[in-house]
């Protein structure tokens, strides 16, 4: 246990898909998709773990930047994306599939997502 090690990494959206696909190819698995309303636009984080590591990539898209779904590389994110655009209002383009803010009986549009 004394060789855990977890880490943050802020990386821009070029890096994001290039990055996406090196955490696949190193066989790290995605254990959690988090999104929050920060000034501006959102943050997401993408935590991946292997043995006892786990690191998570932060990203920081603004409120119109659409992030591209990682479904095509990680099949299970399908439903933490869904989540993060029907709650927070998060553009996440070619979701498979797409519930098209039907994953939620809500009343609301994007209920969490920062109200002017």
């Amino acid at each position: 246990m004394d060789d855990y090690r977890s880490e943050i990494r802020k990386i821009s959206m070029s890096e994001f898909f290039p990055a996406i696909v090196h955490m696949k190819t190193d066989k790290w698995r995605l254990v959690q998709i988090c999104a929050t309303t920060i000034e501006g636009g959102y943050e997401m984080s993408y935590s991946f773990c292997r043995g006892y590591d786990m690191v998570t990539l932060r990203l920081e898209p603004k409120e119109d930047e659409e992030v591209a779904s990682i479904t095509q590389i990680y099949p299970c994110a399908y439903i933490q994306e869904n989540e993060a655009a029907e709650l927070f209002g998060v553009k996440i383009g070619r979701i498979k599939p797409d519930y098209q803010d039907r994953l939620y009986r809500i009343d609301q549009t994007a209920p969490f997502k920062d109200k002017e």
